[in-house]
């Protein structure tokens, strides 16, 4: 996600509110997302239950600091299980965070005062606690049999 200036509004409406999400240019999709890294985060998966948990553990390549991915346009080359969000995948995706954006507008939910389109502020979603900065760890860091000891109840 780059936080920069949002396209031109259209009739003096939002973009995010304006058009459905398939009709969002690639520009605008981007922009949408919040920067919060929390679908950047490891998740485990139950085998009985199917129930999905959070970790604190962060994939390899985001930088915490930012909680921007370092290598976000070949990301697919250093982990191929990392996702390409689509429009088709949201509703199947129920680990999505309450707050997503992309979640919110499928739902016609509106976007929380802290997303930067709402704030006019990058760093709004940092300050507003959404974000992984704080908490978040490296995956690098903990050994994989030991992510069950990092899972958090935050969603």
């Amino acid at each position: 996600m780059s936080c920069c200036k949002p396209p031109q509004k259209s009739k003096n409406i939002p973009f995010w509110i304006d058009k459905e999400l398939d009709q969002l240019s690639q520009q605008e999709w981007e922009l949408l997302c919040d920067g919060c890294a929390q679908c950047c985060l490891q998740k485990l998966e139950d085998d009985e239950t199917g129930d999905v948990h959070y970790t604190r553990l962060a994939c390899q390549l985001l930088d915490i600091a930012s909680c921007q991915c370092s290598a976000y346009s070949n990301r697919h080359a250093y982990v191929p299980s990392c996702i390409s969000l689509t429009v088709e995948d949201i509703p199947k995706m129920s680990w999505l965070p309450d707050s997503c954006a992309y979640r919110l507008r499928y739902e016609g939910k509106p976007l929380p005062e802290w997303h930067p389109l709402v704030s006019g502020s990058c760093g709004s979603v940092h300050e507003s606690g959404a974000s992984v900065r704080e908490f978040a760890l490296s995956e690098t860091t903990v050994p994989e049999d030991q992510w069950q000891m990092h899972v958090i109840h935050w969603r």
